[in-house]
């Protein structure tokens, strides 16, 4: 057994469950390399092999909207298929000297037999990683990926009634649930309620009308917000009696969600609804920034009260840990070695010795973290 372990050893967090003999003769030939990395000699066969990390390759780009465009991926060595609709992935990618980091949503249904995954990525005026994303990364580029995670999610077999609520990007992790359903002929009793500036900007228009006419027992709505308003919760009544009934997987812009939030728990009925956020919901306060030391990478930068520890590590390249980027999953937590942080959610401050979520916290004077 310790043999076993120490076989497996370099290559379990990119480990593929389905194939451990596959897991175990690369995690050999990591140690057996040893002190040369098998990488150099994999990236020379195929830049998608590695025994340290899940790579994988931009194989096609589509234009969605003005704004956004999908990116069809390649995973490399190590990626497992048996991700669950709804859920999503880090993604790497090299600028400007160093590494960039952030999450999306997979729209691409799981699926062993193809082996590729897609994203679907809207450039936001105050996203780096995501306008380059949009503004043309070219065919067959390079990318890191962290493997699979979320909680928001499709279950197998689906709910036989379900609501789907999104605007503008929301719809993305919606898709992967959409074209699972849809691939495997099992599509209940949904109603999806999209809302969208205009006509041009609605992401996957053609495919929700397809899938629309494939399955009656689908019904797609889609509101244009810039011509129609926005759609009223108090609508539902009207148009969907029964949506009490539903489950309700919800996302998009906070103000949507904290709404849908307040809703459902006024009716009774919040036992039903998931939510995927993908801007933190901050408290009034924030902290007064400082000096943030990274003690084993021996890197310090000032930051202001409102930049999250996360970006101020990834901003120095620092190794940060991080899974949903919302104070979720917790795949971020780490020691606060000195000082005084806070919490951009609930105004609480924590202290030296305090395990911290760095995707959620700021600098609340100098202060030390142990990466």
């Amino acid at each position: 057994m310790n043999i076993k372990k120490w076989l497996e050893a370099p290559a379990a967090d990119v480990s593929a469950p389905k194939r451990p003999k596959l897991n175990m003769l690369r995690g050999a030939f990591t140690r057996i390399t040893t002190p040369l990395l098998p990488d150099d000699y994999l990236h020379l066969a195929n830049p998608l092999w590695s025994a340290r990390e899940l790579r994988g390759r931009v194989v096609e780009v589509k234009q969605e909207t003005a704004t956004a465009v999908t990116l069809v991926i390649q995973p490399g060595w190590g990626f497992n298929f048996d991700y669950r609709p709804g859920q999503y992935i880090g993604i790497g990618l090299h600028l400007e000297g160093r590494w960039h980091w952030r999450s999306y949503s997979l729209t691409s249904p799981p699926n062993w037999d193809e082996k590729l995954i897609s994203i679907t990525v809207k450039a936001m005026p105050e996203g780096f990683l995501s306008s380059h994303l949009v503004g043309g990364v070219p065919q067959g580029t390079i990318v890191r990926l962290a493997a699979p995670k979320g909680n928001f999610a499709l279950p197998t077999p689906p709910p036989e009634k379900i609501l789907f609520l999104t605007a503008g990007s929301g719809i993305t992790p919606i898709m992967s649930m959409l074209r699972s359903m849809d691939r495997h002929g099992d599509m209940p009793n949904t109603v999806h309620i999209h809302s969208a500036p205009t006509e041009d900007e609605v992401m996957f228009a053609d495919e929700l009308s397809s899938i629309a006419e494939g399955h009656p027992q689908f019904t797609s709505h889609v509101q244009l917000t810039r011509s129609g308003g926005k759609f009223a919760l108090a609508s539902l009544d009207e148009l969907y009696p029964d949506w009490r009934t539903r489950q309700t997987w919800a996302c998009g812009p906070s103000a949507l969600l904290e709404e849908i939030e307040r809703v459902w728990k006024r009716e009774g009925i919040e036992d039903k609804l998931h939510l995927e956020r993908f801007e933190i919901a901050r408290a009034d306060t924030s902290g007064k920034g400082g000096k943030v030391t990274f003690s084993k990478s021996d890197r310090s930068t000032e930051v202001d009260g409102a930049t999250s520890l996360l970006e101020a590590g990834e901003k120095l390249g620092v190794q940060m840990p991080f899974g949903c980027r919302m104070g979720i999953c917790q795949t971020c937590v780490v020691p606060l070695t000195e000082g005084h942080v806070i919490d951009l959610r609930s105004g609480k401050e924590h202290g030296e010795g305090d395990r911290i979520q760095t995707c959620i916290s700021a600098a609340a004077g100098d202060c030390t973290l142990e990466l």
